[in-house]
């Protein structure tokens, strides 16, 4: 295996997981090619004409592996800031802390009324979360019919762009906050709050560049030499094993690590004597697409909060975020201005106007309350990004299929993993995805096997047992952000890794964890007791 070449499709977190530990390694020949002229995938920031930088999509900087959490503190050094968490949900005119389902007695009386009831009667029937046949039944036994009707119905079709009878619950498991009866009751009865939800109430961010920079930085650490750009792939034979390109060169390869969409690969890309039951196979995978759109407002930001859920109809998108609060180099003045990040989902099942879509969220975010009619005229900029492949949908027949498609590609030499290239949303956060690109090659070179790729969520019995905190002692969702000192001859630049120690030693972290695990898009998810 030494001597073999490796091509690498891909410069997402996942390709440059894979090229990074090939050179770590001291494994050369292998070369990384990018249909885009940057570095990151979808994991990439842009800064535009008028001074903002825009992530597609809302990212945070976490991890569950010591791994991604040493390439971080290697590329990054100091610049980065940890930045406390303030999540909430926006409905019914009013503001429910995160996560909705232990904060409904924010809601007017009727509904709060209507939540608690359909919650108690699920938790007291007779069906079991494990038996049910997809997610839209595993939300009706675990948490009613009033939380469904008010936010986890109309909130999972915004994010998912698919009916949730169409997706199965096995991407579930630990990371749906399932609320105890009693507890819930408790909040509404005594007006309690769980508003330090999760271990994830701290979060890094770098300091300049967005997201985007980190995974830029794995380029010069790998070697821009091994980079070819702007490189746009017609087929793989997969017989002579080779790559050809739009520009008429060609790459052999004995190893391929594919981090293109699965079924774009099989259907579109590869020829060959592919039997028709691996092409039908992949082409039965669903997905959801993206518009990314970025709001510049010349205002001092209004709010502390870090990102909102958005489940009703009065508004495209399904998620904001204050991009602007975390940090203070993503606009052309912190003082003077700020950002909103707005995501809307589209599908075959839901469609939306690429032409409207900026006018449609500029009116979604007066609507629910972010801005106000007046404050249009003080919009100093727009970004719009289209993400074809956003989300890969967790259908019901996927699992099935990844078992046909999964290993016959393997066994022609073709390792398709990442967010689209395995197609496992549950393990496609950025720092899963890299790992896969990184235990990849611990299996073909060293022969270690993969764990992030098993890793395997399970619904439990009562739907309870899923997921299981405490009171955080640090602010969290609904919670503003206390101000905290940091002693002024530590400049911005180099907080870092000693400021985000100080703050965890300042503010307690409640729960032992140092690290934050948060998953990148969900209403009340979160992973807890991994090992």
């Amino acid at each position: 295996m030494q001597d073999k070449r490796f091509v690498i499709i891909g410069s997402g977190p996942t390709g440059l997981g894979a090229a990074y530990r090939l050179k770590e390694l001291g494994h050369e020949n292998f070369t990384v090619y990018e249909k885009s002229p940057y570095i990151g995938g979808l994991a990439s920031s842009f800064r535009d004409p008028a001074g903002f930088t825009w992530d597609i999509g809302g990212h945070v900087m976490f991890s569950h592996y010591k791994y991604y959490d040493d390439c971080f503190e290697k590329l990054m050094g100091n610049d980065f800031q940890s930045n406390m968490r303030e999540c909430w949900v926006r409905m019914m005119n009013t503001w429910v802390p995160y996560p909705f389902q232990n904060n409904i007695r924010h809601l007017p009386k009727q509904a709060a009324f209507e939540c608690i009831s359909g919650l108690i009667k699920a938790q007291n029937g007779s069906r079991k979360p494990k038996d049910c046949a997809n997610f839209q039944e595993f939300m009706d036994v675990v948490f009613g019919e009033g939380i469904v009707k008010y936010f986890m119905g109309p909130y999972n079709f915004k994010v998912w762009a698919h009916p949730p009878k169409m997706m199965n619950k096995e991407w579930i498991g630990e990371r749906v906050a399932v609320i105890d009866t009693d507890r819930a009751l408790e909040n509404v009865i005594c007006g309690k709050d769980d508003v330090g939800w999760g271990p994830n109430n701290m979060f890094k961010y770098p300091l300049y560049g967005g997201t985007g920079e980190f995974y830029r930085r794995f380029g010069p650490a790998i070697g821009l030499d091994k980079f070819t750009l702007n490189s746009f792939v017609n087929q793989i034979d997969l017989h002579k094993k080779e790559v050809h390109f739009r520009d008429g060169s060609i790459a052999p390869y004995d190893n391929l690590i594919s981090a293109m969409p699965l079924d774009l690969l099989v259907n579109r890309i590869l020829t060959g004597n592919i039997p028709d039951e691996i092409r039908e196979a992949a082409s039965d995978l669903r997905h959801s697409g993206d518009f990314i759109v970025g709001i510049g407002i010349k205002q001092p930001c209004p709010s502390t909060k870090s990102w909102m859920y958005f489940p009703e109809s009065n508004c495209p998108f399904y998620r904001v975020t204050y991009l602007s609060n975390y940090s203070p180099h993503m606009t052309p003045d912190n003082a003077t201005h700020y950002s909103l990040l707005c995501e809307v989902s589209y599908s075959e099942f839901k469609s939306v106007n690429k032409a409207t879509v900026i006018p449609e969220t500029i009116r979604g975010l007066i609507n629910a309350g972010l801005i106000s009619e007046k404050d249009q005229e003080d919009i100093v900029d727009t970004w719009l990004f289209d993400a074809p492949y956003g989300y890969p949908t967790p259908s019901v027949e996927r699992d099935g299929i990844l078992q046909k498609v999964i290993p016959w590609l393997e066994s022609h030499g073709i390792y398709s993993r990442g967010r689209f290239g395995m197609w496992k949303y549950e393990v496609s956060n950025t720092d899963h995805t890299l790992m896969q690109g990184v235990e990849l090659v611990n299996r073909l070179l060293l022969g270690e096997p993969e764990t992030t790729i098993g890793i395997k969520y399970e619904s439990t019995n009562d739907g309870r047992q899923a997921a299981v905190h405490e009171r955080s002692a640090v602010a969290g969702s609904g919670c503003p952000k206390p101000h905290v000192e940091i002693p002024a001859k530590v400049s911005a630049r180099k907080t870092g890794l000693a400021r985000s120690a100080r703050l965890t030693k300042a503010l307690g972290n409640g729960n032992g964890h140092s690290e934050p695990e948060i998953a990148e898009e969900e209403l009340g998810i979160t992973s807890t007791n991994r090992n």
